[in-house]
C-alpha cells in the first residue's frame, strides 16, 4: 500500500502517478489533495501518519518544487524523506538511506520521468549490511 498527497501544484502529478502505479498492480490511498489549494504541510502530515501507524510502507509526497514537502516530512519521527529528480537519486535513496517517502517537485520534472522515479523507488530494497548502522545513527538524530 503507497500512500500519496500533494498541494495544489502536484495535483496534475498526483493524479497520473496514480494512474500508472494502479496500472502496475500497487495499491494507492489518496490524501490529497483534490485541486483545492491547501498547505503542503498538512498533506505531508497526513501521508507520513500512513506510514508511521504501519498501515502503508512508503509515501509519495509532490508539491511544486518537492522541497517544501521533504522539508516537513523529515520533521516526523520515523520517516526518511527523498527529493529525487532522477532515477539514480531514487534507487540510492532506498539502497543506502532507506527512505520510505519519496518527494518530488512537480513544476520541476514531468509526468514520464515522474513515474520512472516513483518505479525505482517503489522497486528498490533496501540494501543493508553497511548502511544499517548509518541509517540508526541517522535515525538516533530524532531524539536530539
Amino acid at each position: 500500500m503507497i500512500a500519496i498527497g500533494c498541494d495544489h501544484g502536484g495535483y496534475a502529478l498526483k493524479c497520473e502517478i496514480i494512474r500508472h502505479l494502479t496500472e502496475r498492480g500497487f495499491e494507492t490511498v489518496d490524501l490529497g489533495c483534490g485541486g483545492e489549494t491547501v498547505d503542503y504541510p498538512d498533506i505531508a502530515e497526513k501521508v507520513c501518519a500512513k506510514i508511521t501507524d504501519g498501515s502503508c510502507e512508503r509515501g509519495i509526497l509532490i508539491c511544486g518544487t518537492g522541497i517544501g514537502m521533504s522539508m516537513t516530512a523529515n520533521k516526523i519521527k520515523g520517516i526518511r524523506a527523498a527529493l529525487c529528480g532522477d532515477w539514480f537519486s531514487a534507487k540510492f535513496t532506498r539502497l543506502h538511506n532507506d527512505a520510505n517517502v519519496l518527494c518530488m517537485g512537480a513544476r520541476v520534472i514531468g509526468a514520464g520521468l515522474a513515474c520512472e522515479i516513483a518505479d525505482v523507488f517503489l522497486d528498490t530494497g533496501f540494501e543493508g549490511g553497511r548502511h544499517v548502522a548509518r541509517v540508526e545513527k541517522m535515525m538516533k538524530l530524532e531524539d536530539k
